[in-house]
């Protein structure tokens, strides 16, 4: 059976796209091998991305030393820290769409025989796999790899912590000073942010659905290992498109129960629960929000990694990464090892020779930081098709909680109150209209989460929203209600003062209003009009779907 890009360079009537091919340099020969597109997302925004063209040129000559011929074409990417806390907030979800459009397109038009996906942060790597999963032809990721830690007298500290000395600052619990002294030492060079963050997860997650090759999640971004790990992955991308293995072979639902059960022993960024299901949607694969806490509760929680813990993904990466995790659930029977990879080797079979080479960052079965997973699905009156949060971040006292609701619809007013102190202790914040719909885009909110542990209410103050948090969020912040408040969901009928009660542990969120009160309200409820009546964001609103599909949009 011949390639794909015979269709652009076998036969007579080809002659034309053969002259513009070898107007590229490519010669009679180059037009006999595989063609596999680059989809290198680099740029000079996202200091994840930055190193980018250095991880391509490895790539491109992986491909070129297996026979193939390699394509490079950009992509875009937008860096959620920079995005934060302003209208650029509402198009990075949005923008995982265009990405999963422009591999489909890309691939497509051009009749690639194979891909090569070099994403590093947050929306960008579901967006590629999306993408891939989509066009179904062999793709391998080749991320970028994550940022060290920064340091500041000796404490290792990462993006997180700036975000949180804000709040310290802005209630005058440190200088402002010793905030300038935390930021610029946080972020010291490219890769992505240094936690366990949504970016870092998702790589390491590409691992587990058997989309990378090992290491992939967990090599810093400037190691010479992380070069060496791309020009592998070139070669190997030659050498799945002679094995005709493609993502849709390897992303099975086996392979979405794996990633599942790595993502609950990490404790993983919520936000995986989204592209999760939306690679499950692009897989043509059953995704619902019961089965997390299904897998959770058979799941032991075996790393804490920042946010919730101390150590950072270079410790992780130490300790032997997600292989060494991965070896330690297979023994214990949680995961399948029958699953396929992109190396050409089941999960068992790769995993074999693993060794977990630090037993603190990478805990035993019999010695779990907790015996059930990091993430929880919340139900209830509030949140009828489920809310998520990430439990393993939550302190032991705020597993449950009762408080009156103190209500927001802008995400800059709460910090506003969080700087005059007009956030009482015990009070459950609600910022709402934050939905994929409503938001539009499901705005991460890193910045009122942040605020809150670095004015030291953590431990007294619960958060829920429609809206997302951003994967270094910490405490008890519950998003992804759903309905979300723009579609007429229970979080749009919510009072200041109204008492909500909040039960983790009990994957409970319930709204202690009665019945005949809340119909009342629903009765006068008035739908909203859009945010954005022309552009990306118009069309998104029309198409995307609820948070517990994914927030997918076809």
């Amino acid at each position: 059976m011949g390639l794909p890009s015979d269709n652009i360079k076998q036969g007579i009537a080809r002659a034309p796209h053969r002259s513009l091919l070898k107007a590229l340099g490519l010669n009679d020969g180059d037009l006999r091998k595989p063609f596999i597109g680059v989809a290198n997302s680099f740029n000079e925004v996202i200091p994840g991305h930055l190193h980018l063209r250095q991880i391509a040129a490895a790539v491109k000559d992986g491909i070129w030393a297996a026979g193939g011929v390699p394509f490079e074409f950009g992509g875009i990417g937008i860096c959620d820290g920079l995005a934060m806390n302003h209208e650029g907030m509402n198009f990075s979800l949005a923008s995982r769409e265009l990405i999963a459009d422009e591999i489909e397109a890309m691939a497509r038009a051009h009749a690639f025989d194979g891909l090569v996906l070099i994403p590093n942060c947050d929306k960008i790597i579901p967006g590629m796999v999306m993408g891939a999963l989509r066009v179904n032809i062999p793709a391998i990721v080749a991320s970028g790899g994550p940022m060290l830690a920064g340091e500041l007298e000796g404490e290792k500290i990462d993006l997180n912590s700036v975000f949180e000395a804000v709040g310290a600052a802005l209630t005058g619990k440190i200088s402002e000073e010793r905030l300038a002294r935390i930021e610029s030492c946080a972020c010291p060079g490219c890769g992505s942010c240094a936690g366990l963050f949504t970016a870092n997860s998702m790589n390491c997650l590409t691992e587990a659905l058997g989309l990378a090759l090992p290491g992939n999640g967990t090599i810093p971004a400037v190691d010479a290992a992380r070069i060496r790990l791309a020009r592998r992955a070139g070669g190997r991308a030659v050498e799945l498109v002679g094995e005709d293995l493609k993502p849709r072979d390897i992303v099975t639902q086996t392979a979405i129960g794996n990633a599942l059960a790595v993502d609950s022993s990490m404790g993983c960024s919520t936000n995986t629960v989204l592209h999760l299901a939306a690679v499950a949607h692009e897989a043509g694969l059953d995704f619902n929000l019961a089965s997390v806490n299904e897998v959770t509760a058979r799941t032991p929680h075996l790393c804490s990694l920042r946010p919730a813990g101390s150590y950072h993904m270079e410790d992780l990466n130490r300790a032997g990464g997600v292989q060494a995790l991965m070896k330690v659930l297979l023994d214990a029977g949680k995961i399948d090892g029958s699953a396929a990879t992109v190396s050409g080797l089941s999960i068992a079979e790769q995993v074999k020779d693993a060794r977990v080479l630090d037993a603190d960052v990478i805990r035993a079965v019999d010695a779990a930081y907790h015996p059930t997973g990091g993430l929880a699905v919340l139900s209830g009156n509030l949140a009828p098709n489920g809310a998520v949060v990430k439990e393993s971040a939550v302190l032991p006292e705020m597993l449950k909680h009762r408080g009156r609701a103190s209500v927001f619809e802008a995400e800059q007013d709460l910090v506003q109150a969080i700087e005059q102190g007009a956030i009482a202790p015990g009070t459950v914040v609600v910022i709402r209209y934050q939905g994929p719909k409503g938001g539009p885009g499901m705005p991460e909110m890193l910045t009122p989460t942040s605020a809150i542990a670095g004015a030291g209410l953590d431990s007294e103050v619960a958060l829920i929203t429609d809206g997302r948090f951003s994967g270094a969020t910490r405490g008890a912040s519950i998003g992804h209600l759903s309905p979300e408040a723009f579609a007429g969901g229970p979080i749009a009928l919510v009072e200041d003062g109204d008492e909500i009660e909040i039960d983790i542990p009990g994957r409970k969120i319930n709204l202690l209003v009665d019945n005949e009160e809340l119909k009342r309200r629903a009765a006068v409820w008035q739908p909203r009009e859009p945010r954005y009546r022309t552009g990306l964001l118009s069309r998104y609103i029309k198409l995307v779907q609820g948070a517990e599909t994914g927030a997918v949009t076809g």
